[in-house]
């Protein structure tokens, strides 16, 4: 559910920014940055402007790199079911997209599908952690070993997942997350890139502001190594870059909210069981499987091809009880007109997208508790 999540302790922090005077990207973003690493157990994370942005700059980083860049018409393995601007910067950056199908329960890849998709040409796999599951990354990991392919993760819903002991967003070369507002820790708007790879870190940080130096420290991956003369560095361009700095509000408010992350995976878990004690062994639906530790970042229903009843009257019915309810992201997205943009192919059958996409839905969930929620919610589907 899409509740604020602040306290007294991020209103301080906005305004102890406006008392500072300084609002654009600085002390309070780089001190988030280093909150989320630590919690994430990586080296570096890079905060931008949203979890689109950060998508942008993860794919972009991979054509600056010295050894082994991407390059346009490289294939990379997409799953089917995802979100918009997931997809997008693949095709912005001319890459050619290749659509495999997903699991009916756990709405990630179908991993036998993924292995069958994998070709002599394919660069790069995106592996989306949807509504919180992790993918099945030993399994992925073990597809990919014997080729010299990128794993980048999208995990923007699923901040505080794990996979055998580690934090979802450890397992590729880089990962987005989202700190939109009703994802789960809020900074409004906001996102970050993660990795270990300190090139990449420097490229990212290129990119973010304008593709200058500006930001590199004086050794780096990108330049060499830049001149002590700040003058000379305050206008050079090196990278095609964008401009999707973070304010140092939302620097602030991360800040503070990195301090309640634990408690807020403890309460979206607990909703979590008794989610599932009032919907589960249901003969009408699916209830999404859990891979690892799922963030849970909503609950989500496939109903079966025999359910008594459709998707259209259980979201009216849902409406009429003022419960909202989403489609389960884009559906199967080879399905959306703007596929007419992209250069792309489909392996195999997309048979569980399809099903995905007329008979799934999904319900919020959030860092507060929803028992009684979740029995209004059960009292409308009787």
């Amino acid at each position: 559910m899409a509740e604020l999540s602040w306290d007294q302790k991020e209103l301080d922090a906005i305004q102890n920014v406006i008392a500072s005077g300084h609002y654009t990207m600085g002390k309070q973003v780089a001190l988030c940055e280093q909150g989320l690493a630590a919690y994430l157990g990586v080296k570096y994370c890079v905060m931008v402007n949203s979890g689109s942005s950060a998508n942008l700059l993860m794919v972009a980083a991979l054509f600056f790199k010295k050894e082994n860049p991407l390059k346009r018409g490289d294939e990379v393995i997409v799953p089917s079911v995802g979100w918009s601007t997931s997809y997008y910067p693949l095709q912005q950056y001319g890459l050619k997209l290749k659509f495999v199908d997903v699991d009916l329960q756990t709405l990630n890849y179908d991993v036998s599908a993924l292995q069958a998709a994998i070709t002599p040409d394919t660069k790069l796999i995106l592996a989306v952690n949807m509504l919180g599951n992790p993918n099945d990354f030993k399994e992925i990991k073990k597809i990919i070993a014997k080729h010299n392919i990128y794993l980048l993760e999208d995990n923007c819903e699923a901040m505080g997942a794990e996979y055998e002991s580690k934090k979802t967003g450890t397992f590729g070369c880089m990962a987005s997350y989202s700190s939109y507002f009703s994802h789960h820790f809020s900074t409004i708007e906001g996102g970050f890139v993660s990795t270990d790879d300190e090139e990449l870190q420097h490229i990212l940080v290129c990119l973010r502001s304008h593709g200058w130096t500006r930001n590199l420290p004086g050794t780096n991956a990108v330049t060499g190594h830049k001149s002590e003369d700040d003058f000379e560095e305050s206008f050079n361009f090196v990278l095609p870059g964008y401009n999707v700095r973070p304010q140092e509000f939302s620097g602030a408010i991360g800040v503070e909210q990195l301090k309640k992350i634990d408690q807020f995976m403890v309460t979206r878990r607990m909703n979590a069981k008794i989610f599932a004690q009032e919907f589960g062994n249901n003969p009408n639906y699916y209830l999404q499987k859990e891979t690892g530790v799922s963030s849970w970042f909503g609950f989500s229903f496939v109903l079966k091809k025999d359910s008594e009843y459709s998707r259209r009257e259980l979201v009216a019915k849902l409406k009429k009880n003022g419960i909202d309810c989403r489609p389960i992201l884009s559906g199967n997205f080879t399905k959306q007109s703007v596929l007419k943009y992209f250069n792309y192919e489909i392996s195999g059958s997309l048979i569980n997208a399809d099903h995905i996409h007329t008979h799934g839905f999904y319900v919020g969930n959030s860092h507060n508790p929803m028992s009684d929620k979740i029995k209004t919610l059960k009292a409308a589907f009787e």
